[in-house]
């Protein structure tokens, strides 16, 4: 019996700033689709709402507002570190560079990108903000396919095969 809140869709996006007619953040068309495992928490959730009743061939165009995207830009995200974090054999790595974006792991072994805003004396200070955060985001595109979830790719939470995870 396959569980239909599940399924695995392949999609061409295009992603502009605030509407369809707002500068393009974004875009899938000429590459790989996006290929996601519906129902498991990892697209957006608007996102979801919006693409998952579709059908193959079905093209779409939505708006998400911040709050229900990447959330309000936080002062509290711009943070500053200690140089040590960034030094290799004395000296600061050399990804270490005003508006470089650097994958900060945190306590949890997430990781964050966070961009390099200034380097100071005995600190960096870094923005961990989503790089969206604060925008409105509008999305365009098309279904290119869509299948139901195997056992397996519901088991293991992902997709496999082509423009999946494989092990």
């Amino acid at each position: 019996m396959s569980d239909t809140n599940h399924k695995v869709i392949s999609l061409e996006y295009n992603l502009f700033r605030d509407s369809a007619e707002g500068e393009q953040i974004e875009t899938t068309v000429g590459k790989d689709p996006l290929v996601f495992l519906s129902g498991k928490g990892m697209m957006l959730p608007d996102f979801e709402v919006n693409v998952v009743p579709l059908n193959t061939g079905d093209t779409f165009s939505f708006g998400i507002e911040s709050d229900k995207a990447y959330g309000p830009r936080s002062e509290e995200a711009i943070i500053e570190l200690p140089q040590d974090m960034f030094m290799q054999e004395g000296k600061l790595v050399e990804e270490v560079k005003v508006d470089n974006v650097l994958p900060l792991e945190d306590q949890n072994g997430q990781v964050h990108p966070a961009k390099v805003k200034s380097i100071n004396e005995t600190t960096v200070t870094v923005d961990v903000n989503h790089p969206l955060a604060g925008q409105n985001l509008h999305f365009t595109g098309s279904i290119v396919d869509v299948r139901e979830a195997t056992a397996e790719e519901l088991e293991h939470g992902h997709v496999h095969g082509p423009g999946g995870h494989e092990h």
